[in-house]
This record gives structure tokens, C-alpha cells and sequence, in this order.
């Protein structure tokens, strides 16, 4: 009789443990709020056209006035590798894409000098940016291209896209980091920050003569969910 009283033991421990755990389609509790809004799966993920620089009277170039001077215009051409964006195409949107914009760059001597490219006004980007990408030409200098940007709370950022260190036309892009602030979760009305333009760092090396680089198709990589799922009957805070 002794020999069966463990196993005996055993068995009713474990079906007192089943008894005392829920099965896995019963409710238990409220939903842990920390856990909401976190996966994938409450993300929109699209992809839209900042520019596609059809128009350089939009665009400014400039450099320090001791180190040189810089120029800029239109000119007619592209990646041939570049893709629509799907979403434009389903939408019917079909914009006139001929153009990049080309940089000229004279250099009065060699220098750790800078050339940047900015918009007319800063380019808002919607929702949650993820990445920012665009095509350029960087005929194989050691130069070194960044994104500027500005943060919901208009503070200045910059990001390092990468070397120009290459021939012909390449997709370059850069994520944005989470550290970046996008949103205010005290206002629902408005969120995302804005493209400034653009800086070439240039290599000490490569600053002699004539420089010239182009640019095209000015993506996003951006987070639709919160600009799209706002309650309708919300009241701005816009008074």
C-alpha cells in the first residue's frame, strides 16, 4: 500500500494546479494597458512622395561665402531603377516625374567646408516617420551626406544617411530613431516633424575644383495608424 501513496500524492497535486489555472479562452482581468499599441499589428505602414524635385526654384543650395559657392537647377532625367509607389497608383495619381535636382559646387580652396540643400519651407511628414530614403548621384567622393530634420517641438536634428562614395544613381536612406520625438500624447491633433533639407560634409580631400551631385524622389516610410484612427467626434486644441 505504501508504494502507491506518492504517485497517488502527485497525480492530485497536479490536478489541483490545473484546476486552479483558467483555460486560455476565459477572461482574466483587465488588459495590461502598458502591452496595447506595441505590436505590429496596430501599425500602417506607407510609404508616400515628399518630393520628387520637380521644381528647383523650391530648392536653395549654400555654402560658407570663404570657402566657395554653390548653384542649382533642373535637370531632365532619373534613376531607372526607381519603383511608383503602390498606394499612388491605386489612388490614380499620376504627377509629372522628368526632373532631378543637380548641385553645383565651386570651391575657392580646400577646406573642411559644407554645402547644404534646403526647401523653400520645411516638408511635413505625416504620421510617425520610420525612415527617409531618396536616389542620388554621388561621383565617388569621400563626402558625407545627412538629413536635417525638425522634431515635434521644433528642435533641430541631424541624421547620417552615408558616404557619397559611389558612381551613378543609389538609393540611399536612414532611420529615424525612436528617441526622436514625433507626437505629443497630450495632443491627438497633430503630430510628426519636418524635413529642413540636406548637408554634405565634405572630405577635406575632395574639396578642389567643381562638385556636382543630384538628387531625386524624396521618400517616407511612414506610420499612418494614429494620424488615421483619431476619435471623429475629438475636439482640436486649436483655440
Amino acid at each position: 500500500m505504501k508504494r502507491y501513496f506518492i504517485p497517488i500524492l502527485i497525480i492530485a497535486a497536479v490536478g489541483s494546479l490545473s484546476a486552479q489555472q483558467p483555460a486560455f479562452d476565459e477572461p482574466v482581468g483587465e488588459p495590461d494597458a502598458t502591452l496595447i499599441g506595441i505590436d505590429s499589428a496596430q501599425q500602417m505602414l506607407q510609404e508616400i512622395s515628399l518630393s520628387r524635385f520637380e521644381d528647383a526654384g523650391m530648392w536653395r543650395a549654400l555654402m560658407p561665402r570663404d570657402f566657395g559657392f554653390a548653384t542649382i537647377r533642373k535637370i531632365a532625367g532619373g534613376p531607372q531603377d526607381k519603383q511608383p509607389i503602390e498606394a499612388e497608383q491605386q489612388a490614380g495619381i499620376d504627377e509629372a516625374d522628368d526632373y532631378v535636382l543637380g548641385v553645383k559646387a565651386y570651391y575657392y580652396h580646400r577646406a573642411m567646408e559644407y554645402i547644404q540643400i534646403e526647401p523653400a519651407r520645411p516638408i511635413p511628414i505625416e504620421g510617425v516617420c520610420k525612415v527617409i530614403s531618396l536616389w542620388v548621384v554621388g561621383r565617388n567622393y569621400e563626402h558625407v551626406l545627412k538629413v536635417l530634420l525638425e522634431d515635434y517641438y521644433g528642435n533641430a536634428i541631424e541624421l547620417t544617411v552615408g558616404k557619397l562614395n559611389f558612381s551613378g544613381w543609389r538609393r540611399m536612406s536612414v532611420r529615424v530613431p525612436e528617441s526622436i520625438a514625433q507626437r505629443d500624447l497630450h495632443f491627438s491633433n497633430s503630430m510628426g516633424i519636418r524635413l529642413r533639407g540636406f548637408r554634405i560634409e565634405c572630405d577635406l580631400r575632395d574639396t578642389m575644383g567643381t562638385y556636382y551631385v543630384y538628387f531625386d524622389d524624396l521618400r517616407a516610410l511612414t506610420d499612418l495608424f494614429p494620424e488615421r484612427n483619431r476619435d471623429a467626434d475629438d475636439i482640436p486644441d486649436t483655440w
